[in-house]
């Protein structure tokens, strides 16, 4: 049987600061960024299942991605744990929505993180093949398992 690859595209916002970096992205700030997220496995063979030719169904690949990442991090501020939490309760209602992380929250370092959390969640016969994190229009991180192998 053939082995398929199915991506879907999500987005979110969220702000974030990169604490003890030497430049502008110290500062708070936001981004829209674009998560793409690939998988790859075989349809479905079985005529008498609902989901027959499928690899996933996008729905339940919205599901996860959705509970895993998207509910999380959106309109979220995502800070390293080297930030002062009183800094951030200082910040009151506009920091109400945040996620102190064990890591700096680059790009690179969040898509590792999401695809441990999708690794985790997706059923046993569909394997994370890659992701791409889109930061800005023109700057993306990429996760390939088989670099990760």
């Amino acid at each position: 049987m053939a082995r398929i690859r199915i991506t879907k595209e999500f987005r979110f916002e969220a702000a974030h600061a990169l604490h003890n970096y030497d430049g502008l992205c110290r500062n708070i700030h936001g981004h829209s960024y674009i998560l793409k997220v690939t998988v790859i496995g075989e349809p479905i063979t079985d005529s008498n299942s609902p989901k027959l030719g499928m690899v996933m169904d996008f729905g339940d690949l919205k599901d996860i991605v959705n509970r895993e990442i998207i509910s999380e991090f959106d309109h979220a501020l995502i800070v390293s744990r080297n930030v002062s939490q009183d800094t951030i309760r200082e910040m009151g209602q506009m920091a109400e929505r945040h996620f102190v992380m064990s890591y700096q929250p680059t790009c690179e370092n969040m898509i590792i993180d999401f695809a441990d959390r999708l690794k985790k969640a997706l059923p046993s016969n569909v394997k994370l093949h890659s992701l791409r994190l889109n930061e800005t229009a023109g700057s993306y991180a990429e996760w390939f398992a088989s670099d990760n192998e």
